[in-house]
């Protein structure tokens, strides 16, 4: 320390989130000294308000549904009601375990600093925390986001709520608008369905989860119809009032729809504001951080990662960026991040999951002469059958090349992301898929059998 009131370390770090946290352990593994600065709990949105206390939540619900069924498998079980206190708890030591395993590794790096507090840019290699500067060589703005709401939409925690209240609520409401159909939204949904809340889901653009390919969009929708979760799609929310039981939403064309709650589940938005960003040349638009594709802000020596950077917002797109930015300061020149490489799961009953593109981004970046599609319905597959769920595995790829794009639906199928991602990131072409061995009976499988029939030489499916 030059004074004690500064100090200088290789990388400053703001944000202690899925970004800030993963650049800081991989920097210190690289021998970089690390201030890591952050004004609320180490681990950020993804650990307390966002993937993990949503994911225990969604596991209580297929309890939940699992007891309710469980007569078709021969096992009688009667489910007498859900204890949100019991629920609550249970989800809430996940959270803990996670984070004193991550406080343990972060406090066990001799060479990271954590800063608990606000920091703000105040130069173009400092940042300021409760009247301390920490000067870094370099820098790495990874402020992560807050839940977002519509203008005119005053958001109150008590019939009118974010993602952050909805984690914490003490019981099960009668009824629930959910506003927004995008990942939170129809996660959200499924929850609730699943605990016994009569819930609508309105959405203004023309399907649920409209970023992913088209037919995984309607096989979400048809299995919500089928789970009685009303969804009301392409109806721009308009205003709400409260009611004497809740609140009342007025959607395009003056329909109306009342429930006990609205969630408000419209995305998440940059935390930028009042950070000096700009103030020190950091240009933002929509108050997100523009970057190149090595994460370089255009200042020099400041990066950004996570949420704050344009496209998607998932905690593992953020532990990646992170671990990037580190190597990429130690000099280590890493590949640059393909942002389509990236696995997308969405964690409803069914589940979604996909890497690469949609038929119809490949189609555009390709030409749609060029494209050829296969669907291996699950209907086929021995494991699904066992499990009862319904779903597919969908393969894009172009004209006697690679395989461009991957996308499945079905219960677990979040699981089998991983050996997709391999596939679309090592460009592989159907007859090499074709050729590994998968375990049967395993819903893996059926990325194997559609990958066999696309090389012309199905098993258990037509070519």
């Amino acid at each position: 320390m030059s004074e004690p009131n500064e100090a200088t370390f290789d990388i400053v770090i703001l944000g202690g989130g899925s970004g800030g946290y993963a650049a800081a352990l991989r920097a210190a593994q690289l021998d970089l000294s690390v201030a890591l600065i952050e004004k609320g709990k180490l681990g950020g949105t993804c650990l307390h308000n966002g993937c993990i206390p949503t994911k225990a939540l969604l596991h209580a619900a297929e309890i939940a549904d699992q007891t309710r069924e469980s007569e078709q498998f021969g096992v009688k079980a009667e489910l007498h009601g859900i204890d949100m206190t019991a629920v609550n708890s249970y989800k809430d030591g996940v959270v803990a375990r996670l984070y004193k395993g991550l406080q343990g590794l972060v406090g066990g790096a001799k060479n990271i600093t954590f800063v608990a507090g606000a920091g703000k840019l105040v130069g173009k290699n400092v940042v300021e925390v409760d009247g301390k500067r920490y000067t870094g060589r370099n820098i790495i703005l990874a402020s992560g986001s807050y839940a977002k709401s519509l203008p005119g939409l005053e958001v109150d925690g008590e019939r009118i709520i974010t993602s952050d209240h909805a984690l914490t609520l003490d019981r099960v409401p009668a009824s629930a608008i959910v506003l927004g159909g995008g990942v939170i939204g129809v996660e959200f949904a499924s929850v609730w369905k699943s605990f016994g809340v009569d819930v609508t889901i309105v959405e203004a653009l023309p399907r649920l989860v409209a970023a992913e390919d088209e037919e995984s969009s309607k096989a979400l929708e048809r299995a919500f119809r089928k789970r009685k979760i009303n969804f009301k799609v392409g109806k721009p929310f308009e205003k709400v009032e409260k009611t004497d039981n809740g609140v009342k939403v007025t959607i395009s064309g003056g329909e109306t729809v009342e429930a006990e709650l609205l969630l408000v589940a419209v995305g998440r938005g940059p935390n930028t504001a009042g950070l000096g960003y700009e103030e020190q040349g950091v240009k933002l638009d929509r108050g997100y951080v523009l970057t190149d594709e090595r994460l370089r802000t255009g200042v020099p020596n400041v990066y950004a990662v996570g949420d704050i950077v344009p496209g998607l917002q998932l905690a593992h797109r953020g532990f990646q960026q992170g671990i990037f930015v580190a190597e990429e300061i130690a000099g280590q020149n890493p590949a640059v991040i393909d942002e389509a490489g990236i696995p997308r799961v969405t964690y409803s009953d069914p589940e979604l999951a996909s890497v690469g593109l949609t038929e119809a981004k490949a189609k555009e970046q390709y030409g749609a002469d060029k494209i050829k599609t296969y669907n291996y319905n699950l209907g086929g597959n021995g494991k699904s059958q066992i499990l009862k769920t319904t779903g597919f595995v969908k393969l894009v790829r172009v004209e006697d090349g690679p395989v461009v794009g991957v996308h499945m639906v079905g219960a677990r199928v979040g699981e089998q992301v991983g050996e997709a991602q391999l596939i679309y990131n090592w460009e592989a072409y159907p007859a090499e898929v074709a050729q590994l061995v998968h375990a049967h009976p395993t819903q893996n499988e059926a990325l194997g059998e559609a990958h066999l029939a696309l090389a012309g030489k199905p098993l258990h499916a037509h070519a």
